[in-house]
């Protein structure tokens, strides 16, 4: 395709601000003669500052123009609440920061490309990292007539390679590589560094956004209704403002750091350091308060689910229909999860002290464990354990063994 016949064509770039969109801005408005409709979708990572300097750098670059999605409430709607539903932490570790965000990112992108009617979208993913697929994916299986244009993949080029084509144009912004990378949200931080790039060595502390200023232990009293975090030391609010809140909270205490080790989608093994503070304390308080309110058998299913269901999100799975099947069994889970958990916060760590809710299923007038029954004679009792035991003295009966 000549360039001349990309003359006014639109094209949607999911543009970040940083290096690589940058370069792909400037290239493919200037070289390409693409029109640039730069956007942004905002999962928790940008406040109004940020956002009007992205703006700015955007159209310095070429574009014709840029939008800032606010994608921070659907953000939580469409994906968080599950995660939070499943307890889902990918590889007992990771609460899927990043991955659950681009996501949605990609959903929104396409969305704005179908709405300005768009022929092509862009972004910037290297050939090396699970982005290009999730986003490649959800740009397909929607919008298979739009084009996806791809620069830094295709090219496979160098950070110092688009330095300087941006500086042989006259842009001259800071290019200069931060020790460590950044990728705030909603449900989590990233952290990547040169410690991650290999299996030896942890990030120092220095690393994290967040550092410890608070040494005294704190209570907190985090409320639930139906499995959504609804209020914190009795003070009302959606699950949005209370994660936010929360994360205010718990980030003085340098709470949720660890480094995820994983399977990425492209088959190769990763590492990258986060900080979570707020998802991890409400992920651990919402499970215990499950301990309390679920069958063992919900429990069970639940844990399959959860897991199967953060593992498909991963990997970009978000519109196989399955996942809305998962929803709503762990939507349906969460009927009899209201109640109030007691977490008290130290530096570095966090304890779940205790749950108070209607339906907790420790009722004292069945017995308490290992102390008195009150339901059942101790007649009962032998009873029972002498048909559950059937089974296996059938089998050592027949089998005259046990390995």
């Amino acid at each position: 395709m000549t360039t001349s016949n990309k003359n006014n064509k639109k094209l949607v770039l999911a543009y970040s601000g940083g290096l690589d969109t940058s370069y792909c801005a400037l290239h493919l408005s200037k070289d390409q003669g693409y029109e640039v409709h730069a956007v942004s979708v905002n999962t928790g990572g940008f406040d109004d500052i940020e956002i009007q300097d992205i703006k700015k750098k955007a159209l310095q670059l070429g574009a014709h123009s840029y939008t800032s999605i606010d994608a921070i409430q659907s953000f939580y709607n469409t994906v968080v609440k599950y995660l939070i539903f499943g307890n889902v932490l990918r590889n007992n570790t990771y609460p899927l920061s990043v991955s659950a965000e681009r996501i949605v990112q990609a959903l929104e992108i396409v969305k704005y490309a179908q709405k300005i009617g768009a022929n092509a979208i862009a972004h910037g993913s290297t050939g090396a990292g699970n982005d290009q697929v999730r986003f490649d994916m959800i740009f397909q299986i929607i919008a298979p007539e739009i084009e996806i244009i791809t620069p830094i993949r295709d090219k496979q080029l160098s950070r110092e390679a688009e330095i300087s084509y941006l500086q042989d144009h006259g842009i001259s912004y800071s290019w200069e590589k931060a020790q460590y990378s950044i990728n705030k949200g909603l449900w989590g931080t990233s952290v990547g560094g040169v410690e991650t790039l290999t299996s030896e060595k942890g990030l120092p502390s220095e690393a994290y956004p967040s550092q410890l200023n608070a040494q005294k232990a704190k209570d907190v009293k985090l409320s639930f209704t139906r499995g959504e975090l609804t209020a914190i030391d009795g003070e009302s609010g959606n699950p949005v403002q209370n994660i936010q809140k929360l994360q205010e909270l718990t980030a003085s205490y340098a709470i949720g750091r660890d480094i995820h080790v994983g399977d990425t989608i492209i088959g190769i093994k990763g590492r990258v350091g986060f900080e979570a503070a707020a998802p991890l304390v409400i992920l651990k308080a919402h499970h215990l308060l499950e301990k309390h309110t679920l069958s063992k058998w919900q429990q069970f299913q639940k844990e399959q689910l959860g897991n199967f269901y953060g593992m498909l999100l991963h990997e970009g799975n978000y519109l196989d229909e399955v996942m809305r099947n998962i929803e709503a069994f762990l939507t349906d889970t969460q009927k009899n999860v209201s109640g109030d958990v007691f977490v008290t916060l130290h530096p570095y760590r966090f304890e779940l002290n205790g749950i108070n809710s209607q339906h907790d299923l420790m009722a004292a007038s069945f017995g308490s464990y290992g102390e008195m029954n009150k339901a059942w004679t101790a007649n009962d009792a032998k009873g029972f354990i002498k048909i559950l035991s059937n089974p296996a003295k059938i089998a050592t009966k027949v089998n005259k063994h046990h390995d």
